[in-house]
């Protein structure tokens, strides 16, 4: 039973116990990670759709509520690092799609394309689908997907070169000395030196809690296929697909059908107040998939409960919290992120090559997945694992 595993078949274990300061920090740098990485998507595409900043402030607690429970409850269910996300491909979408339709019809759409990703969890159809991924494919897919947060912790130094430098020295000093806590000293460096520098920029940040506001919806048929169907095709194939692919590819034997339906069931209850679309998260996941977050791969699960606490307490005060992520220097989220993923970056690498027969398929996966391009509406994860099994079919035919 390969180590990953071995933790699951155990019995149920104590959260006081299994939890630690390093999962508690993965959790938390998840949740910086997923806020500060795509927070003004959600601003650009609640105002597409004329949304007053009542309405924006409800569209932030509905989906920090929603990542918030389902996180912290799949993460205890299975016992797993379950972390979900708002769609950021679907935001985007809705950022350029919404002008000019009314909110009722745009949270009609939401409701939409929530029925069918739940239809699709409750069906087993998604779990059918994913059975099918070549291991070292999912692995050159997360590889990709997380490639450029690698790449930006280096671009950093262009524009402020000490703070990633001592972030980097941290980490590297944590992972010989305390590789249990690197993170946590990556992130104290940094907040240390962008205090020091006078860059966290704090001042008129009032803690306040956000009051949702409810939307009855609308349904018209244009929106619902034009706006409907493409957010639940993007949820899907540019978002859950890659969550799911994620925690196998490290060792997880995540339930795909039950953990769709979950996402989708909660879109549903959250629409109205503004919800457009959870799912499994992939890239602010894997910063709790690896060693650094603990040394046993069963106690990680941990770390998806404090993320989820974490987006019930953003949910909760909404705007606020978000303006407070602001105040760190983008330099700072770039490396933190980076940083916290090296290690999960390297298994995805290593896994992608191991085969060799294989390695052309995963490479061509990896680098179309990384290349960030987006074709006919759907996301570059996508269509690098559809180009690495087309490499992988031809590969067989050949022979």
């Amino acid at each position: 039973m390969p180590p990953q595993t071995q933790g699951f078949e155990a019995s149920r274990r104590s959260l006081w116990r299994d939890l630690s300061p390093s999962t508690v920090t993965a959790g938390l740098v998840a949740v910086l990670v997923g806020y500060g990485s795509s927070a003004v998507i959600i601003f650009q595409a609640a105002e597409a759709a004329g949304a007053s900043q009542a309405q924006i402030g409800s569209w932030l607690w509905a989906l920090g509520i929603g990542m918030g429970m389902t996180s912290l409850g799949l993460s205890l269910r299975y016992r797993m690092p379950v972390l979900t996300a708002w769609s950021t491909p679907g935001a985007a979408l809705l950022a350029t799609s919404l002008p000019g339709v009314p909110m009722e019809e745009a949270i009609g759409a939401f409701l939409f394309s929530a029925a069918l990703i739940t239809l699709c969890g409750v069906t087993g159809l998604f779990g059918a689908l994913v059975k099918r991924i070549p291991p070292a494919l999912a692995a050159a897919m997360l590889a990709g997907v997380l490639l450029r947060f690698g790449i930006d912790l280096f671009a950093t130094f262009e524009t402020q070169w000490l703070l990633p430098l001592a972030m980097l020295l941290a980490y590297a000093l944590g992972r010989r000395f305390v590789p249990r806590y690197a993170i946590v000293l990556v992130l104290l460096t940094g907040v240390a030196i962008s205090a020091a520098q006078g860059q966290l920029q704090l001042d008129g940040i009032a803690l306040t809690p956000t009051l949702p506001v409810f939307t009855a919806p609308s349904l018209a048929l244009s929106t619902l296929i034009g706006v409907g169907i493409p957010l639940f095709v993007v949820t899907m194939a540019t978002q859950n697909l890659p969550g799911i692919t994620v925690l196998r590819a490290a060792g997880y034997p995540a339930p795909s059908s039950p953990l769709i339906g979950w996402t989708g069931a909660t879109t549903l209850v959250l629409a109205p107040f503004g919800g457009f679309a959870l799912n499994l998260a992939a890239i602010s996941a894997a910063v709790c998939l690896g060693r650094e977050a603990h040394e046993d791969p069963a106690r990680r699960y941990t770390a998806g409960v404090a993320a989820g606490a974490g987006y019930l307490v953003l949910g909760i005060f909404g705007a606020t919290v978000t303006a407070l992520f602001a105040a760190f220097p983008a330099e700072l989220v770039m490396a933190l992120a980076g940083l916290a993923l090296l290690g999960t970056i390297g298994n995805g690498l290593a896994g992608a090559m191991a085969e060799p027969e294989q390695r052309d398929a995963a490479l061509v996966t990896c680098l179309f997945t990384a290349s960030g391009v987006t074709l006919l509406g759907i996301g570059a994860a996508f269509w690098g694992l559809l180009a690495g099994i087309a490499m992988l079919g031809l590969h067989a035919w050949r022979r």
